[in-house]
């Protein structure tokens, strides 16, 4: 097998997609965002990476069928723009690996006519997060304005560290190849796999890309969340003791 290879499993028309990366990371909030896309608008196939970089391993199906670790893409046609969808369940494992796979990415997303990519994220906060707002990072300062009516917010010197991985780099090298990318990145907690984060960004890409999803069973996962750290806080406050009961043990 070569380092990277790419299958070419269906070549449908698309008008000027838009890149949309949601590949794991912090919360699984990028990787959530794009699966819950593929689920609602039933998501074509399109292509498959399969790169040395990914970690040795093969998925194995309900069926007991294995499937080597790969990226793919799929094709996504919305109410309001056609959209070329990036995930799988591993980013490269090394510096270098990080750029080639981002360059073959961006072939991709370019033999499709690409233009335009949204990298999507998580930003840890390190604590449970109530209102969660949408960072942004663009590549050219020209696209700020509209990200901002939309409600991203833009920091100074926020994400701390900057923004690793695929995501990072869609922006830098996409930039420098003249696509108009940006990052979106919902604050999280950085502990738990966070739904509500995944929400507010495909909602705040909604209102940049102008097309309309249900958010039903992302909400179901919500709520399932919501009682997994329940009984977290729980576990972590613990039950009261009377002080009578109080002891010194050594």
């Amino acid at each position: 097998m070569e380092d990277i290879e790419i299958d070419e499993v269906a070549t449908p028309e698309l008008d000027d997609p838009v890149l949309i990366e949601g590949l794991p990371g912090v919360g699984h909030v990028g990787k959530l965002a794009a699966e819950h896309l593929l689920e609602e608008f039933d998501g074509e196939l399109v292509r498959r990476v399969y790169a040395t970089e990914f970690p040795p391993q093969v998925s194995v199906d309900d069926e007991g069928v294995a499937e080597l670790t790969c990226a793919e893409f799929h094709a996504v046609e919305t109410d309001g723009a056609d959209l070329l969808v990036l995930t799988g369940d591993h980013q490269a494992g090394s510096n270098a690996g990080h750029y080639r796979l981002t360059s073959t990415f961006l072939d991709v997303a370019e033999e499709f006519g690409s233009e335009r990519a949204f990298a999507l994220g998580g930003v840890p906060t390190g604590e449970l997060v109530e209102e969660y707002t949408v960072l942004g990072s663009v590549s050219d300062a020209a696209l700020v304005d509209e990200l901002a009516d939309a409600g991203v917010e833009f920091r100074a010197d926020e994400p701390a560290g900057g923004i690793v991985g695929v995501s990072g780099l869609v922006l830098g090298l996409g930039g420098r190849r003249g696509f108009d990318a940006a990052c979106l990145m919902g604050e999280t907690s950085g502990y738990l796999v966070d739904p509500k984060s995944a929400r507010a960004v495909l909602e705040t890409l909604e209102a940049v890309l102008d097309f309309s999803v249900d958010y039903e069973s992302l909400e179901d996962r919500a709520e399932e969340m919501e009682e997994v750290v329940g009984k977290i806080q729980e576990m972590q406050e613990g039950p009261a003791v009377p002080d009578d009961d109080l002891r010194y043990i050594g």
